[in-house]
């Protein structure tokens, strides 16, 4: 199979210099390695674009015709191929990525800070969602790469995925709770405790897990924001589950203990991108930039 590109100079060429010897000689090709090239072309418009005559070529009526075509075909290839060029080398294009809140704390901005400081050419779109809509729209081709969890020990489904960590959870408290001194805590000890979560329904929350084992919260104040939760907690209307990815949104007015994990699993963290589909250069580079931050921002 021939290249167009290369097919569109030769005959580029060859009109130019009225000559497949002259031809050949500019474009470090044998004499019948551009013959070649030009039957090619011919062959596939089903017409003879050079006279040969005794002393080199010379375009026919089909050849005049072609000419100016083959001219905007040589400067469209050559554009596109710049830009393919651009794209492998990480000069330029767009990576589309999506989070879901406790991600977006300290994981994705440092893989994000570190990315554009190794590749400023390429623009970032970011996308904040629960791993339900960061799931679909990698199916639909709307993401390259999203950080997606699974509370419930379930990894999602569709996506390729990339183990990033298993994240360790917290319960956050005020700073004078008797229990802030703690090195881990069992959740049985905290039943009687105020809870400040993003759903009246424990099942809905991080404290989904630990149901099963007959652990039944009191939800007294839904809030949804982390900074929101935690300024709940410092003013000692309850205490709530922090993740370790939010983590670093905790307030010097907080005290942070680890969670038992025979209640609360550690929570698996995945990048997930489109099922199938070969990653972008951008989106490698990304996930690398991914693995560094979850390692340095999780320990």
């Amino acid at each position: 199979m021939h290249n167009p590109q290369s097919l569109y100079e030769v005959f580029l060429r060859v009109a130019r210099d009225g000559s497949f010897t002259a031809a050949a000689r500019g474009l470090g090709y044998t004499q019948s390695a551009v013959s070649r090239q030009i039957q090619a072309l011919e062959e596939e418009w089903g017409a003879v674009l050079f006279d040969r005559l005794p002393r080199g070529v010379r375009l026919t009526e089909a050849g005049r015709v072609l000419l100016p075509h083959a001219q905007g075909m040589r400067d469209r290839l050559r554009a596109a191929r710049a830009e393919l060029d651009v794209l492998r080398s990480l000069g330029g294009g767009t990576l589309r990525i999506g989070a879901f809140a406790a991600a977006d704390v300290s994981l994705v901005p440092c893989a994000v800070s570190a990315f554009g400081a190794r590749h400023p050419g390429v623009t970032v779109v970011h996308t904040e969602g629960p791993t339900a809509k960061h799931v679909a729209l990698l199916a639909e081709g709307g993401l390259d790469v999203a950080v997606l969890s699974a509370p419930d020990g379930v990894p999602p489904t569709g996506p390729d995925l990339h183990l990033l960590l298993d994240e360790p959870m917290y319960v956050a408290l005020p700073q004078g709770h008797r229990f802030a001194g703690r090195a881990r805590l069992r959740l049985a000890e905290m039943a009687d405790e105020p809870w400040i979560e993003g759903d009246v329904r424990p099942d809905r929350t991080l404290l989904a897990p630990a149901l099963a084992n007959g652990f039944r919260p009191q939800v007294a104040f839904r809030v949804n924001d982390w900074t929101a939760k935690l300024g709940f907690v410092a003013a000692g209307l309850g205490i709530t589950v922090l993740p370790a990815l939010a983590a670093g949104a905790a307030r010097a007015d907080i005290a942070l203990v680890p969670v038992d994990p025979a209640d609360l699993p550690h929570r698996k963290v995945y990048a997930g991108t489109p099922c199938g589909r070969t990653p972008s250069p951008a989106t490698t580079a990304f996930l690398t930039d991914l693995r560094e931050a979850a390692e340095s921002v999780v320990r």
